[in-house]
């Protein structure tokens, strides 16, 4: 693998801004987990962030 690999955000930014599918159940608790899921990966974004300007900072 080469370090560009390792740095590649298409799936966490694809599943920002995916499409509807019609064929996929809906109900609250899934609307609920994804939602969740989407606060984890922005709060895990900017912890990232965080510690690499602390790094360069220092």
């Amino acid at each position: 693998m080469k370090v560009g690999d390792y740095f590649k955000l298409g799936e966490a930014f694809g599943y920002f801004f995916r499409k509807k599918d019609p064929n996929r159940p809906t109900n609250t608790s899934i609307k609920m987990m994804h939602w969740s899921n989407k606060i984890s990966i922005v709060m895990f974004l900017v912890g990232v962030v965080v510690i690499i300007y602390k790094l360069f900072l220092r």
